[in-house]
């Protein structure tokens, strides 16, 4: 009875359930019963408490201490809160205790020390404070001690020497200093020394090194200095891992560590090594070399000659970073011997010469390759368009000459090219545009000359930059240019380029910043200008650019320099926004431009020169004739309309119409459907069902979506919706295959959209499974980290497409997942356009009036100004896709009842980052990256789901005006993808 009312009270501290794990815990069945209970067969007492995994919400009860027989409790990865109560010090059978993953607060008990069995104790990802008890060193029987990531301080007890039986101690990621106990060195049984991230200062105990039994060594990122011991090899002969980089080590890399043969990570960046680089040749099973951002290398011709040594390794794949010391001399011929997958080179930062060898063609496995900074000449080798796999390309800031090979358009997977700072002459190659995947690319400060390709510029997944700078390039500036929609950052100053700005230019609605300069461009400033709305800096001074400055500019309200100096401008300098700001504005050098404000240092404007015009006369008679004309072409086209509808009255009542070649009447849907039976329901919306179906005909399996015409409104949301897919064409948005409208055998009226069939259903089925009708073959559904990220970016280029993209904007007015469908290919289509509004207004007014219909969108989905306003905006859907991205990482809907009072979704997330990251990340996540963590790829994971959220945050931002442009945002998840992809994430 004891142990049941503690159960019972362990159950009443708990604010969420949402697996509702303890529903069976009642009054009515016994205890031994319950689900995550075990007890003792001869007592019946409580002897184990499995809760992993199961979001629980709430704080540990005391009670739990009355529980005298537990030896097992787990409760690790919930949402436990508080502190640890001291009575769990009470539990004196206890032999393992799992509270990791969780955002307990308070200090460590010190009472635990009387749990004199405890053989593991996971306090992992919390958020304890003060220091590490100095009366767990009577643990003699702990095995794991893991306290990482928490907000630890004080220093390491000697009394931890004491564990005589600890195996893996794992106190990363916390705030400790002092010097490391020599204590330390007495543990012979470890084999785990995690003590990286903290502050500890000193030397390394020389008896630490000598613990044999050690497979894993992190004490990386602190203030440790000293040298490494000679015999190191020796002494740590099963080291797996070592990584002490980011301290300030001084000496050399000793000889002996290539004795330590089963190594596989050698890190130790970041400190102050110098000297030669020893011979490695027995670590076969080495696949992470990071020796950079040191003092290494003698300036002898031979200083890479270490990397022949390397060439025998086994591991499936090797990644060698030597990058920012003092290597001199060439790239070795060995280079190309390696049996192994070569996936990264980073050398940039030293001083080689000479040519890049042929034979690194052999490297096809290469993605990245980074060679900037040093002194390389001669041509490039045109083997490098073999390395299929790049993803990076580096070979900025030396003294490459010749041509750029046209053989580097072979890079289909290469993200990012810098040749900039060079003496590359001749063309820019046009096969350039089939590297489809560029988002970056700088060729400035070269000696190209030409005209610039028209396939290459307007390579339209250019979204960071693209620089063209100081070169000799000739002849205009393309217009398709327009094609860099995407675009952040635009540089083609100091060429010879001439003739008018392309008005094009206003479609790349991405750019921050826009380099003119020191060319020979002329005309006047096109308007569309006006459309680069994320402009923060545009230069085009030293150009013969002439007219009025446009009064656009003081629009642009993220323009901090706008720099028009020497050119040909006149008239009268505008007053307000940006002109209010002297140091933000250039504009000497344009001697017919005058001001009103002396702080510019210009004539002052007099009415003849204040380029202020009357409208001509006949000017104004060529408007007023055709206004009228307008009126009276309006007038005709309502007359034959109304005749089209008399006629159509005596016409057959059903049809079926598309821009395409299906033709299905009523009866065919009827009969694909099997007669619109319920066993095809794969979706019900806010005005009709959605049924799959197979066209007898062809096999084809379509999805139908029948309007419920008895419901308000949806007469509107069927035009709506044919209005919106109109004209619609985008990888991304649901294709409609036809619409039918008609009568039914009942003699009702019915209207329905038939749309290609995605088979693997919702994104809301992907995330909430128990929720969503959809299911994918009743199997288990999970996201991986990398097909969360391409849906993300599918779902913002779609948004991109509706909102930048079109004659008349689309505003979708409904994002949320169980509008996102998947294909086969896991490619994620936006559809139900039945609140859509199509703005027919200036695109200049990213704004629409609401429907009648009333209030748009989805609770939680909605932006909250729609319940103020009577207009959708662009920024709205950009609230919506920030709560959905946010909910596809965290898996929690922003419905979830934990959502009270001033908390949503945005707020839960904002207030958990940086720290609690991993707690709020989807548990299916963290399942995925459970074998990353401490890695270079969970390095890479973490960083990219923090800078998801940050995304998701900035989209869902109360303030309309503050939210994040969704081209931005597209942009920075590409980036985001190819960042998971270099650390090897690929899905």
């Amino acid at each position: 009875m004891t142990d049941k009312l503690a159960l019972l009270a362990f159950k009443a501290a708990m604010t969420e359930d949402p697996y509702g794990v303890l529903s069976s815990w009642n009054d009515t069945t016994d205890h031994c019963q319950w689900s995550g209970v075990t007890c003792s067969r001869l007592y019946g007492s409580v002897t184990r408490l499995d809760l992993n995994d199961q979001k629980l919400s709430g704080s540990i009860s005391p009670h739990i201490g009355n529980l005298s027989f537990m030896s097992v409790p787990m409760l690790g990865n919930n949402s436990l809160h508080h502190e640890i109560p001291q009575e769990v010090g009470q539990l004196h059978r206890l032999s393992s205790l799992e509270l990791y993953l969780n955002t307990l607060e308070g200090e460590i008990p010190r009472n635990l020390s009387g749990c004199a069995r405890l053989a593991l104790l996971a306090l992992t990802y919390n958020q304890l404070v003060g220091g590490i008890p100095i009366e767990c060193g009577s643990l003699v029987k702990l095995q794991i001690f893991d306290l990482a990531i928490n907000h630890l301080t004080g220093t390491i007890p000697s009394s931890i020497g004491n564990m005589s039986s600890l195996e893996i101690l794992s106190i990363s990621f916390n705030e400790l200093g002092g010097k490391i106990p020599q204590a330390l060195g007495k543990l012979t049984k470890l084999e785990w020394l995690d003590l990286g991230e903290n502050r500890f200062l000193g030397t390394v105990p020389p008896s630490i090194f000598n613990l044999s039994s050690v497979v894993r060594f992190n004490i990386g990122m602190n203030q440790l200095g000293g040298n490494l011991p000679a015999n190191i090899g020796f002494t740590l002969p099963n080291i797996k891992l070592f990584v002490v980089g980011g301290n300030q080590i001084t000496g050399v890399i000793p000889c002996s560590m290539s004795n330590a043969t089963a190594l596989q990570v050698l890190q130790v960046n970041g400190n102050k090594l110098l000297g030669s680089m020893p011979a490695l040749d027995h670590l076969k099973k080495l696949h992470l070399l990071d020796v950079g951002y040191n003092y290494l290398g003698r300036g002898g011709y031979d200083d890479l000659s270490f990397v022949c040594s390397l060439t025998n390794i086994t591991s499936s794949e090797l990644f060698l970073a030597a990058s920012s010391n003092s290597f001199s001399g060439t790239l070795p011929e060995c280079i190309g011997n390696f049996s192994t997958y070569f996936y990264e080179l980073w050398l940039q930062e030293n001083l080689l010469f000479g040519m890049i060898p042929k034979i690194i063609g052999n490297l096809v496995t290469m993605q990245r390759l980074l060679l900037d900074h040093n002194r390389f000449s001669g041509m490039v080798p045109s083997v490098l368009g073999n390395l299929h796999n790049m993803v990076e390309l580096d070979l900025s800031n030396n003294k490459f000459s010749g041509a750029i090979p046209s053989s580097l358009g072979n890079l289909v997977n290469l993200a990012r090219l810098y040749l900039n700072h060079n003496n590359f002459h001749g063309y820019i190659p046009s096969s350039l545009s089939e590297c489809r995947s560029l988002v970056e690319l700088d060729l400035s400060s070269n000696n190209l000359n030409g005209t610039i390709p028209l396939e290459f510029i307007g390579l339209a997944s250019l979204s960071i930059l693209l620089n063209l700078s100081q070169n000799h390039l000739t002849g205009v500036l393309p217009k398709e240019v327009g094609k860099l929609n995407l675009l952040a950052q635009l540089d083609v100053s100091r060429n010879m380029l001439e003739g008018d700005m392309p008005a094009s230019l206003g479609s790349c609605v991405g750019l921050e910043v826009l380099k003119m300069q020191e060319n020979s461009f002329q005309g006047s400033i096109p308007s569309s200008i006006s459309m680069l709305r994320n402009a923060k800096e545009l230069d085009l001074s030293h150009n013969n650019l002439s007219g009025q400055i446009p009064e656009f500019f003081k629009a642009l309200h993220f323009l901090e320099i706008l720099n028009l100096s020497c050119n040909n401008f006149e008239g009268t300098l505008p007053t307000k926004g940006i002109f209010t700001n002297v140091s933000a504005i250039f504009v000497s050098g344009n001697d017919k431009l005058c001001a009103d404000m002396p702080k510019f240092h210009l004539p002052k404007c007099s009415p003849k020169n204040s380029g202020k015009k009357l409208i001509p006369k006949w000017k104004l008679a060529i408007s007023i004739f055709f206004g009228v004309l307008g009126i009276a072409l309006v007038l005709a086209l309502m007359y034959f309309g109304w005749l089209k509808k008399k006629k159509k009255r005596t016409e057959p009542a059903s049809s079926s119409k598309d821009d395409s070649s299906l033709n299905l009447s009523y009866g065919i849907l009827l009969k694909a459907t099997n007669g619109f039976s319920s066993s095809n329901l794969i979706g019900v919306g806010g005005f009709g069902s959605v049924y799959k179906g197979v066209l007898d005909e062809n096999g084809t399996v379509i999805a139908v979506k029948v309007l419920n015409l008895m419901l308000h409104g949806t007469m509107k949301s069927f035009v709506t919706e044919c209005e919106a897919l109109r004209n619609v064409r985008h990888r991304n948005l649901l294709k409609v295959l036809t619409v039918c409208s008609g009568i039914d055998y009942g003699g009702n009226e019915f209207k329905a959209l038939v749309y290609e069939f995605m088979v693997n259903g919702s994104l809301e089925g992907w995330l909430h499974p128990s929720q969503s009708l959809a299911t994918v073959d009743g199997n288990a559904q999970k996201l991986s980290l990398i097909q969360r990220i391409n849906i993300s970016i599918d779902v913002a280029s779609a948004l991109d497409y509706l909102h930048n993209h079109l004659q008349s904007p689309i505003i979708h007015c409904d994002l949320k997942p169980s509008n996102v469908l998947l294909d086969a290919e896991m490619v994620g289509h936006g559809v139900d356009f039945g609140l859509a509004k199509v703005v027919l207004e200036s695109t200049d007014d990213s704004k629409a009036k609401m429907s009648s219909a009333g209030l748009r969108g989805t609770v939680g989905y909605a932006p909250p100004e729609y319940g103020m306003e009577c207009v959708v905006s662009r920024e709205g859907d950009v609230y919506s896709y920030g709560i959905l991205l946010l909910e596809m990482f965290t898996g929690v809907s922003p419905t979830n009842e934990m959502f009270r009072e001033n908390l949503n979704l945005n707020k839960f997330v904002k207030e958990a980052l940086p720290e609690q990251l991993l707690e709020i990340t989807d548990p299916l996540l963290l399942q995925e990256m459970e074998s990353h963590i401490g890695t270079a790829r969970g390095d890479a994971a973490c960083e990219c789901l923090e800078m998801v959220y940050t995304i998701g945050v900035a989209c869902s931002v109360e303030a309309r005006r503050e939210r994040m442009n969704i081209t931005k945002v597209a942009a920075q998840l590409h980036f985001i993808r190819d960042k998971l992809r270099a650390a090897g994430l690929q899905g």
